[in-house]
């Protein structure tokens, strides 16, 4: 999605909305930036429809926070799988580039002013280019290609549950758990150092889920009591407890997020935000998966990164009451990964909500 199609979208939303009247209360400001998750309660009986649509794009490789050619990817990087019947003993294919988008659609309803459930599903779309090198040594070039997979991740059903909430600042806790209902056993033709072309388990950052029931814990605390500037700041974690049914359980993964906003009318309102991301290594391996690719290595999953990004949001008034659209670009400031990994180029959100009250 370009950058001028979303500016031309939330244009011709923020002309509908006009100016705030009296008796429309919200201010945009008073939800955080569209790619922060369960970030506000309901009032009871409340309901809340929101879709989110994300892209990340990927490109070039690193190692620790270096960046790292393929050429020296596949001459100096070792081979986990070495030593097995015709594994070479370093990497052969490298990664190149990946696109990874996500449909995001999600329910909130608030049973009680205290409590707010949340349900949110994603489906993905995922594309990584490869480049696979002649043989067991050197810089031959074989041939690039293609792996696609696309189709239902896994689902989150988290409680928000107030601690406070006033005038000055609002307060919650999050628990919750991710369903496994995305797959892990997406399959793909690949090319193979030895020019063949066998279909078989795409490498972990390929499937659609985790294959496991994992908790969710977290905590939201936020302001809009100041004027037109507004601050939040959220915690979020997810613990993989259990193995799957393919011998593997993914790495714990930790945000931490901060923003800060500026409310330029009751119907518009700027954040900036920093992100700050944690993910550990794979525990186990599947035994489907193998071969001379940094992807398909479990000791090869783990980084920290940390994004920094700008937002608008617009809430609807009139006859758009109850409506809210964002949209937010993100960029890192840093990343530091167990490599190769490929290096995350920008991220992109936008995503529209409806309030029934």
């Amino acid at each position: 999605m370009k950058p001028n199609f979303i500016t031309a979208t939330l244009l011709a939303a923020l002309a509908a909305t006009g100016t705030a009247s009296a008796d429309d209360a919200v201010r945009a400001d008073s939800h955080a930036p569209i790619g922060v998750m369960g970030d506000h309660t309901h009032a009871a009986g409340e309901w809340m429809f929101s879709y989110r649509y994300m892209r990340m794009e990927m490109a070039g490789n690193l190692q620790g926070d270096e960046s790292i050619a393929p050429d020296t990817i596949v001459t100096t990087e070792p081979n986990r799988f070495a030593g097995m019947p015709g594994m070479p003993p370093t990497l052969r294919i490298v990664p190149l580039d990946m696109d990874m988008t996500m449909h995001m659609p999600g329910l909130m309803y608030a049973p009680s002013d205290t409590v707010t459930l949340m349900l949110m599903g994603t489906y993905w779309q995922k594309s990584m280019a490869h480049r696979t090198y002649m043989g067991g040594m050197g810089t031959t070039v074989l041939g690039d290609f293609d792996v696609t997979t696309s189709g239902w991740g896994d689902t989150t059903a988290t409680a928000l549950v107030r601690i406070a909430h006033n005038a000055t600042y609002r307060l919650h806790l999050a628990a919750g758990l991710s369903l496994p209902t995305g797959s892990t056993d997406e399959e793909a033709t690949v090319l193979t150092p030895m020019n063949m072309r066998p279909t078989q388990r795409t490498p972990y950052p390929m499937q659609l889920g985790s294959g496991t029931w994992d908790p969710i814990i977290g905590a939201t605390i936020a302001s809009t009591g100041h004027g037109r500037f507004g601050w939040g700041a959220q915690w979020r974690s997810t613990f993989r407890l259990t193995d799957n049914d393919d011998d593997y359980r993914l790495g714990d993964e930790h945000r931490l997020t901060a923003w800060a906003s500026w409310l330029w009318s009751d119907a518009v309102s700027t954040s900036a935000r920093v992100a700050w991301y944690d993910r550990d290594n794979i525990s186990g391996i599947d035994p489907q998966i193998m071969g001379p690719v940094q992807t398909a290595d479990p000791d090869r999953q783990a980084l920290t990164r940390m994004d920094a990004g700008l937002g608008l949001n617009v809430v609807g008034t009139g006859r758009l009451r109850g409506w809210r659209f964002g949209v937010e670009y993100l960029v890192p400031l840093l990343q530091d990964v167990d490599g190769p990994q490929l290096e995350t180029d920008a991220e992109w959100l936008i995503g529209v909500q409806k309030t029934v009250y």
